[in-house]
């Protein structure tokens, strides 16, 4: 007996090393950088995430200092930036000068400037700060309403379940650009902030985060442990928080990496149609939107922000792509 419990023990010691291996966020990061594309997709998101938190800041350096600085200091600071929002007096410089390869173009303004006369590198920088973060934040409400609701319909079942779903398909049926302009005017009051833009987008990805959630969790909620863990008296909330929902997060955190490029390309969609970022706050669609009758005149104009959307969209797709192929099991080292 002494020696069939040894050759059970050695036997199931490299096995259950050799599951460790295969699982667990140790394991989803090697195949992450073992992935060209998730690895230059993480590196697109890292730089915009950096110019991001650099221009979130300093845009509110006053509030961070209680006002012994002023907003945009570090911009000012720099030679390469000027202060996004102010107007300069007139004649102080041109207004829709081409970038500085052009034949007209010049150094001090790389990208140009715009028909304000503001240089259109520094607006496309602090862009980041509306577009990126808005669209993050949007997305991560629409996450955090979606797993609760479908957490919660998918464990009890019955009538929540019902109740729910048909509340979620409600939502869900309506054309979602239809419900965030409809939300963001009617709470607004006629005068659409991007404050107002977060919380509609967020409400229109609930329904989506939901289904996708409650679907994970009808089967796990079949778990030998979940059932163990119902016996031993653990109380639900206990439940869903530390075991349904954590085993069903998966292909949630991986739509979610997807869905905020996504969510960048509405609220940009937003703010082109007058509906996110007002003026002189720079937006990265708010800026299309002002660049669109001069595309005869000057086509730059809307080739910057167009550029730094469709760079900022493709860095997201590509690390959520890898990102899915590393949390599936099925595939192998």
């Amino acid at each position: 007996m002494a020696v069939g419990e040894s050759q059970v023990g050695s036997g199931s010691e490299p096995a259950e090393k050799e599951v460790e291996a295969r699982t667990g966020w140790r394991n989803t990061l090697k195949k992450i950088k073992r992935d060209t594309t998730a690895r230059w997709g993480l590196y697109v998101i890292g730089f915009v995430l950096a110019v991001t938190a650099f221009t979130l800041v300093d845009s509110n350096l006053s509030r961070f200092t209680f006002g012994a600085i002023s907003d945009f200091a570090l911009a000012e600071a720099l030679p390469v930036l000027e202060h996004p929002e102010r107007l300069p007096a007139p004649g102080e410089a041109e207004t829709n000068q081409p970038p500085m390869f052009h034949a007209d173009g010049s150094l001090s303004n790389p990208l140009g400037t715009d028909p304000n006369g503001r240089d259109y590198f520094t607006r496309i920088v602090y862009g980041a700060q509306v577009s990126v973060s808005v669209g993050i934040a949007a997305t991560f409400l629409g996450l955090v309403g979606g797993t609760a609701v479908g957490a919660i319909a998918g464990y009890y079942g019955g009538w929540i379940d019902d109740m729910l779903m048909r509340a979620i398909e409600t939502v869900y049926a309506i054309p979602p650009l239809i419900l965030i302009i409809v939300f963001t005017v009617f709470v607004s009051g006629g005068s659409p902030d991007v404050r107002f833009a977060i919380i509609g987008v967020g409400i229109a990805f609930i329904p989506v985060f939901a289904r996708i959630i409650r679907s994970e969790v009808l089967s796990v909620r079949e778990m030998d442990y979940i059932e163990a863990a119902r016996a031993a008296g653990v109380k639900d909330r206990n439940i869903i928080l530390r075991h349904i929902i954590p085993n069903s997060f998966a292909p949630v955190l991986v739509y979610a990496t997807l869905q905020i490029g996504v969510t960048i390309l509405i609220v940009a969609g937003l703010s082109f149609l007058g509906f996110g970022a007002q003026p002189p706050t720079p937006d990265w669609g708010e800026m299309l939107n002002t660049s669109h009758g001069y595309m005869h005149s000057n086509v730059w104009l809307s080739i910057w922000p167009g550029l730094a959307i469709m760079i900022t969209i493709m860095g997201f797709n590509l690390f959520g792509d890898g990102l899915q192929d590393a949390l599936d099991p099925r595939i192998n080292d």
